[in-house]
Parts: structure tokens; C-alpha cells; sequence
């Protein structure tokens, strides 16, 4: 029981601390990027806490078997030969399932939180993933913006302050402190929309809908791309996210009206336009 007892309260502290020291993990020290990512830090922290405790017992037990029990010099007998051991037997069969339901517990409560679409959204995009890049319609104000096929992704310089991120790659505006309603098709192959600064991402499959709603809380530019193998170009499938102010994001939906990118990009570009979505919730 010491060992479940160290990785619930491991995970206890870790999923109540205020703030999450940065260190290593991914993040910046003047806020959270969205809503979520303290949540998703916090789990992943906590579990490596408790990962290490129990490893750190482990550890120290095999050692400790290994001196204690080890053939001495002179010693030619067999040590003593134990068929059954029922208090040990039940501590190495209660103790992992206590940890498993430990871990089960704090896992589910997070992706509750984490996968929860029951807020209403303050805009609606629809992301399209396409062999190789994305097109992103936006519901709210019925303009949309479309990328095309970077081939030489390797060969780009420069960016927009941000790893990952060029001028040449389409944009993703997004309103700060605003709920944002995700709605993921795929037109061809399974894509994958991940933002690595959110922590977060879900899969696009064809024939199926999913929904993703997260609130960005920290403006700045940062790189967004496809996680799932879908082909030769895969690595080239990039996008920038540009997290702004309402007025800034106004602005940048007003431009595509005036270039005359009204209305919303569908299923019929779909290279399988018969495919019937249905909405379902995957991630990866």
C-alpha cells in the first residue's frame, strides 16, 4: 500500500498546485497559452512523480534482494524454498490495481475537462485537413482561408518568431480569451491537427466529424501541423496559429472578405465527396 499511497499523493499535489514551475516542459512563464494546459501539465507531471516513486521502490528492492540474498562465499546450500506466500501475493496483486485506479481516476477527471464541448462558442472553425495542408473555414463571420502544398518545406527561411512558423504557411487567426469551437473533417486520408503550444490534439478521419472547443489565453504566434503520418509530404502539411486581439481578428476576417473568400470551402472538395461524415469524438 506504500507505493499507491505515494502515487496518489504525488498526483493529489501535483493536480492541486497553483502554478507549475516551467523547467523543461513546454510553456512560457508569463501565462498559460489556453485554459487547459496547467490542467494537461499538471497530469503529466503528476504521473511522472509517481512513475518515478514507484520505480525508485523497485529499484531499491531488486538492489536490496540482490545483496541481501546473494550467494556468499563457503554458503552451498540451497536457500530456503517458499511455495506460498499469501501476504505478499496479496500486496503485489492489491498494490498495482490501487495504482491503475489511482491513475484511472485523475486521467478520466482531466479528459472530462479537457474534451468537454458543452460550452457555447464565441466562434466556430471548421478545419479541413487535405494531402498536404489545411483549409480553414470560419462559421462565425463565413469567410474561410485555404493553403496549398508547400513541396521544399526544408528549404524555407525565416519566421514569425515562432519554431515551425512562415510567412508562406496558411493562417490560423484565433480571438484571445475567447472560446473557440474546433470542427475537424478530413478530405482524403486520417490527418492529425496538433498545436504543440495548446498540448493538445485531436484526429481527423474520413467520414467522421470531431469537436474540440479551448479557450487561448495568451496572444502570440505559434506553429501548428499535421501528427499523423498521411503520405510523402507529410512533414510539409504546416500552419501558423496567430492567437490576437477581436479587434485585430476582425480586421483579418474583413481582408478575406475583400479578397473575395466568402462562404465556406465543403465537402464537395473531398476527393471521396460520397462519404457521409458522422460526428464522433477521437483523439490521439
Amino acid at each position: 500500500m506504500l507505493v499507491a499511497t505515494a502515487g496518489l499523493i504525488a498526483l493529489t499535489v501535483s493536480g492541486c498546485s497553483a502554478e507549475v514551475k516551467r523547467g523543461f516542459l513546454p510553456g512560457y512563464d508569463d501565462g498559460p497559452v489556453t485554459n487547459m494546459t496547467d490542467r494537461i501539465t499538471n497530469l503529466w507531471v503528476g504521473s511522472w512523480i509517481a512513475a518515478l516513486i514507484v520505480g525508485v521502490l523497485v529499484w531499491g528492492l531488486t538492489i536490496w534482494c540482490v545483496i541481501a540474498y546473494r550467494k556468499k562465499k563457503g554458503d552451498n546450500k540451497l536457500p530456503v524454498q517458499t511455495r506460498y506466500h499469501l501476504p505478499l501475493e496479496i500486496l503485489y496483486t492489491v498494490v498495482p490495481i490501487v495504482m491503475v485506479g489511482v491513475l484511472f481516476f485523475y486521467t478520466q477527471r482531466d479528459m472530462e475537462a479537457i474534451r468537454d464541448t458543452s460550452a457555447t462558442p464565441d466562434v466556430e472553425i471548421e478545419v479541413y485537413g487535405k494531402q498536404w495542408s489545411w483549409d480553414f473555414n470560419y462559421l462565425s463571420n463565413n469567410v474561410y482561408e485555404t493553403g496549398t502544398h508547400i513541396a521544399n518545406v526544408g528549404e524555407l527561411e525565416g519566421s514569425l518568431g515562432a519554431p515551425g512558423t512562415h510567412k508562406d504557411l496558411p493562417d490560423l487567426y484565433l480571438p484571445v480569451n475567447e472560446t473557440i469551437e474546433f470542427t475537424l473533417v478530413s478530405r482524403d486520408v486520417n490527418h492529425s491537427f496538433w498545436i504543440p503550444a495548446f498540448l493538445d490534439k485531436m484526429d481527423l478521419i474520413p467520414g467522421r466529424t470531431n469537436t474540440w472547443q479551448v479557450k487561448p489565453l495568451r496572444e502570440g504566434v505559434y506553429a501548428g501541423k499535421c501528427a499523423e503520418l498521411c503520405g510523402e509530404f507529410h512533414s510539409g502539411m504546416l500552419f501558423n496559429v496567430k492567437v490576437v486581439s477581436r479587434d485585430v481578428y476582425e480586421a483579418e476576417m474583413a481582408k478575406l472578405a475583400e479578397k473575395g473568400q466568402t462562404g465556406r470551402l465543403g465537402d464537395d472538395l473531398n476527393r471521396y465527396p460520397s462519404v457521409t461524415s458522422s460526428t464522433e469524438g477521437s483523439d490521439n
